[in-house]
C-alpha cells in the first residue's frame, strides 16, 4: 500500500472537514473551570461567615442576641442597647450605623437564624486550643478545660528554709479560729477541712486552694490542687503578714452582717409600704439634659416623688461609655415633725435590672430632698439597658422609723 507524501496533510477526524463558518454558529465555547494554584490557601467557610455575620457596630461576632434593622443590618445586643441609650440622652431617634434607617425596640427584630448560625461556628479554646462550637465554648473554658489558665502560677520548686516552729503553729491556730468565726457569721470565705476539700475536688473539676482564706487566689483543675497546696506559700506566712488580710475579710463580712441585721430590724417596724415606680424621661429647659421623674405617690400619709439623673456631674453623658444613674427621694408635703424614713430598692415585677442590696435613711423635713445616691445596680452594664427603655421600673420599699 503506497504511503501518502509528506507534503499532503492527513485528516485526523471528521471535524476538520467542517467549515469554519459552521463552527462559529455553534455558539461560544464552554468556560474552563478555574483551578487553584499549588500553595494557594483557600479561605475557610467559617472565616467568611464570621466577616458576614459580625456586628455592624463593634465588628465582632455576637455573643448572645442579634438584632437587625429593617434593611437587615446586624447588631449585637450590647451595641443595640448602647445605640438606643445614646439616642435617649441626645433626644434623637436611634439609627442604624450602616443605612441610617430609624431603629427602636419595636421596629428592630431578632434574627434567630443568625444567632443559631453564630452559635454553631467553631472557635478555639483559649487554654487548650481545641475547637468547640461557640455555644459550648464558654462552659468548656470555665468548667471543663483542664488547661485553664490560672491567675497565679506557682513553681513546683520548694525552697528549703528553716522550720518556723511556733510561728507556723500560730498561723494554723489563727486560720482555724478564722474559719470558726466565719462559719458562725455565715461568711462566704472559709477554710475547708481537708476531708471536705478532698470531697469537693472529687465532685468539681475546677477548684480553689484550701488556703483561699489566707489570700491565695489560685483556681484550676482538681487534679493539680494537691500539688499546688504543697507548694503554696500562703500557709508559710507569718502571723504579722496575715493580720491585715484577716482584718479586711472580717470588715467585709461585718458590713454584710450589719446590712442583714438592719433589714431584719426594719421588718419589725410598725409601718412598712412598697410602691412600684415608673420613672419617665424628661428634659431640662436650660441644657436640655435628660432626667427621670416619677409621678407623686403616697406613703405614710405624705406625698413623695423620685428624681433620677444620668452622670449628674458630667455636662454631656454621651461622651462617656460609663453610665451611672443617681436618684433623690423627695418629700413634697409638710410633716409636723422630722420624718425618719429608711428605704431600699428591689427589682419588682416589671423591672429589667438586678439590684444590689443597699439600705438608705434620711430625716425629712418640709419639701426636702434626700442627698443624691447611686442607684444600686448589681451590674453597671445594666444602665444602658435601662436607658434604652421608654421608662425605668423599680420597686421602692419604705420603712417609717420609730420616733
Amino acid at each position: 500500500m503506497a504511503e501518502a507524501p509528506d507534503s499532503e496533510p492527513v485528516a485526523s477526524s471528521s471535524k476538520s472537514s467542517v467549515p469554519a463558518e459552521a463552527q462559529e454558529d455553534e455558539g461560544p465555547a464552554p468556560k474552563k473551570r478555574k483551578t487553584v494554584a499549588e500553595g494557594e490557601e483557600i479561605e475557610k467557610l467559617e472565616h467568611r461567615l464570621g466577616g458576614i455575620l459580625c456586628c455592624a457596630v463593634c465588628l465582632d461576632l455576637p455573643q448572645a442576641a442579634v438584632y437587625q434593622c429593617s434593611n437587615g443590618h446586624l447588631m449585637c445586643a450590647p451595641c443595640f442597647m448602647h445605640l438606643l441609650a445614646d439616642a435617649r440622652l441626645r433626644d434623637e431617634s436611634a439609627t442604624c450605623p450602616n443605612c441610617r434607617v430609624e431603629i427602636s425596640k419595636t421596629s428592630a427584630s431578632r434574627n434567630l437564624a443568625v444567632e443559631k448560625t453564630v452559635s454553631e461556628l467553631p472557635s478555639e479554646c483559649r487554654h487548650c486550643a481545641r475547637v468547640y462550637p461557640r455555644h459550648s465554648l464558654q462552659h468548656h473554658e470555665e468548667n471543663v478545660c483542664d488547661d485553664r489558665a490560672h491567675p497565679y502560677r506557682f513553681s513546683q520548686t520548694v525552697v528549703e528554709r528553716a522550720p518556723l516552729g511556733a510561728v507556723s503553729g500560730l498561723v494554723r491556730i489563727v486560720a482555724r479560729l478564722y474559719w470558726l468565726l466565719l462559719s458562725a457569721l455565715g461568711g462566704s470565705y472559709r477554710c475547708e477541712r481537708p476531708a471536705a476539700a478532698a470531697k469537693r475536688r472529687r465532685v468539681r473539676r475546677l477548684t480553689g486552694c484550701r488556703y483561699a482564706c489566707l489570700g491565695c487566689g489560685w483556681r484550676g483543675a482538681a487534679r493539680a490542687a494537691a500539688a499546688h497546696e504543697e507548694a503554696c506559700a500562703h500557709p508559710r506566712q507569718s502571723a504579722a503578714d496575715l493580720v491585715e488580710l484577716l482584718a479586711q475579710r472580717e470588715r467585709l463580712n461585718g458590713e454584710r452582717l450589719q446590712l442583714h441585721t438592719q433589714l431584719l430590724d426594719l421588718l419589725s417596724v410598725e409601718k412598712i409600704t412598697f410602691t412600684d415606680l415608673q420613672l419617665k424621661p424628661y428634659r431640662t429647659e436650660e441644657l436640655h439634659k435628660l432626667y427621670y421623674e416619677t409621678s407623686r405617690f403616697s406613703a405614710f400619709g405624705h406625698q413623695w416623688l423620685v428624681k433620677a439623673f444620668v452622670n449628674k456631674h458630667q455636662r454631656d453623658p454621651t461622651q462617656s461609655s460609663q453610665r451611672e444613674i443617681t436618684y433623690q427621694l423627695i418629700l413634697k408635703s409638710k410633716p409636723p415633725a422630722p420624718l425618719g424614713v429608711s428605704w431600699t430598692w428591689v427589682r419588682g415585677p416589671w423591672g429589667e435590672a438586678r439590684v444590689a442590696p443597699a439600705l438608705a435613711a434620711h430625716a425629712f423635713r418640709e419639701d426636702e430632698a434626700a442627698p443624691a445616691r447611686a442607684l444600686p445596680l448589681a451590674d453597671a452594664a445594666d444602665a444602658n439597658r435601662l436607658l434604652s427603655n421608654k421608662a425605668i421600673h423599680f420597686r421602692l420599699i419604705m420603712f417609717l422609723s420609730a420616733k
